[in-house]
């Protein structure tokens, strides 16, 4: 039986730990040709090795290195079906702490990292025939995370230029669908680092707000994974332009979502990657 992406082959931006990695393996186990991306080489050499794809160095925050990493992938395989925008950090800052750098790096890596590779994967989808493209947002866009203000501004940027791309290929008739997806705290590396960098911040915890020490339960990466493998797919071919949230009600609950003791994180702690 053929997997759902037989044939098609896929960028995986990020793909070294995290969402990433977990979309490698689900991509890999349906039947497409991955390319696994990150700066951090030794892990993302290691799932390539493991799911029998490729690994490219890319920072994202250079389009020279997006163009030259889609040139090579055109050269080898002739086509580009997929573009997965994983690729993310997070700084610690408040709109009035956040600084120069960290905001101009979370807004490199995410918000034009993403827009480097949409401008590059459109015209070689276009050649093969269309594709498809999933952005990695975050719930930081939807509802307010003072603490990471630069974070919520690249990932509210990025559902906002995930409709752009939609609409232009769209109305180009280019069969090239965009979409954005919206993950609330998810047990990956980023998220887990979290506690140690508010407490290195210095920032007050919510029990010092007086709201309590309330648990949201965390997601696993496959939770993701799978609207992110339905994205890529030909199951979703007339979804384009729209933004899909995953996070057990978090964004919609007043107070604490139930279940969070065992596996979880503070509430507020919505970041995927």
């Amino acid at each position: 039986m053929a997997g759902r992406l037989s044939g098609k082959v896929a960028i995986i931006t990020g793909g070294a730990k995290g969402l990433g990695a977990a979309d490698a393996r689900l991509f890999a186990a349906e039947g497409a040709s991955v390319i696994v991306t990150d700066v951090d080489s030794a892990n993302g050499e290691a799932v390539a090795a493991e799911i029998g794809g490729q690994f490219r160095r890319l920072d994202v925050r250079h389009e020279a290195e997006w163009q030259a990493l889609v040139a090579s992938v055109m050269a080898e395989h002739g086509r580009l079906d997929i573009l997965v925008n994983n690729a993310g950090v997070v700084e610690i800052g408040s709109p009035e702490t956040i600084t120069e750098e960290s905001y101009r790096f979370v807004m490199a890596v995410s918000l034009d990292g993403t827009v480097w590779g949409c401008k590059h994967a459109i015209p070689a989808m276009r050649a093969g025939g269309g594709g498809s493209i999933v952005n990695m947002a975050s719930i930081a866009s939807i509802q307010g995370e003072p603490y990471v203000a630069a974070y919520c501004a690249a990932k509210g940027g990025i559902e906002a230029y995930s409709r752009a791309v939609a609409v232009h290929c769209a109305q180009g008739r280019m069969n090239i669908r965009c979409n954005s997806v919206h993950p609330s705290g998810i047990d990956t590396p980023m998220v887990r680092s979290m506690p140690e960098k508010v407490a290195a911040a210095a920032l007050p915890t919510l029990d010092d707000q007086g709201q309590g020490a309330g648990l949201n339960p965390l997601g696993v990466p496959q939770d993701i994974a799978h609207m992110v493998l339905y994205l890529a797919s030909d199951e979703s071919r007339f979804v384009s332009g729209q933004a899909f949230v995953i996070d057990n009600t978090a964004s919609i609950t007043e107070g604490i979502v139930p279940g969070g003791e065992g596996n979880s994180a503070r509430q507020g702690q919505h970041h995927g990657q």
